[in-house]
């Protein structure tokens, strides 16, 4: 996950942002969640190295709940998510936060869901959540991912997605570039058991989905679209 533009255009965090609430304990992470926890079908986003303080991805989890869903956005780091710091690279941070772990806790987090009567659940994953929602698709945890801007996933996951996958990259990414993403798309095509869905976006940058300029109304724009195909794939295979 090497590369400056996995650290680019960091958030202002806030534990105030949103519109839905912060519940101390989901399957023994502190979470945010938004929408209605008697819903049949629940998103988990997994944040970015930035956490689920953004008011970003905290924007698009009101967004979700509102087309129906119960969202949770674990804080998958314990109030720790990198800060960009010349003293602690993001490489050393990542040895405190791996993905191996926030694979493990998500599958606490939907184990808890699914113990509270929610049927359907999905997630979706951005940059560092990428990596964890891959792993999840590798297992029956959960019905559908979407990754967005991931890093860290290399072809050998992508040979071994067994629920359905939709890809939302940037054309322009120095962790996960689109040639990358063309070859992941190639091997999802063999895969004829899977259903997935591939979408590189012409003059997107890495992590234009959640740390984009509020006031910049192409990037919003370009933002809310990738949204919109995130709440079509839940809505294809939650629902």
């Amino acid at each position: 996950m090497a590369g400056a533009q996995c650290c680019e255009n960091p958030p202002t965090l806030s534990s105030a942002s949103g519109q839905g609430s912060v519940v101390e304990s989901i399957g023994g992470l502190k979470a945010y969640t938004a929408g209605s926890s008697n819903s049949k079908a629940a998103v988990v986003l997994v944040s970015d190295v930035y956490g689920y303080e953004a008011p970003n991805l905290r924007k698009l989890a009101d967004k979700v709940a509102a087309a129906g869903f119960f969202v949770v956005v674990p804080d998958f780091f314990y109030g720790d998510p990198y800060a960009p710091n010349p003293e602690k690279s993001i490489m050393m941070w990542l040895e405190n936060h791996g993905t191996d772990k926030g694979f493990e806790d998500a599958t606490s987090v939907i184990e808890y869901l699914k113990s509270k009567g929610i049927e359907a659940i999905g997630a979706a994953g951005f940059c560092w959540g990428g990596k964890v929602v891959t792993e999840l698709a590798k297992t029956d945890y959960v019905k559908a991912v979407v990754m967005l801007h991931p890093s860290m996933v290399k072809l050998d996951d992508i040979t071994e997605i067994k629920r359905p996958t939709s890809i939302l990259a940037a054309e322009t990414d120095s962790i996960t570039p689109a040639e990358l993403v063309k070859q992941f798309e190639e091997i999802l095509s063999t895969k004829t058991e899977v259903d997935s869905f591939v979408k590189i976006f012409p003059g997107a940058a890495h992590g234009w989905t959640v740390r984009y300029d509020t006031n910049n109304e192409a990037a919003v724009a370009k933002a809310e679209e990738a949204h919109k195909d995130l709440m079509d794939w839940f809505h294809k295979y939650l629902k």
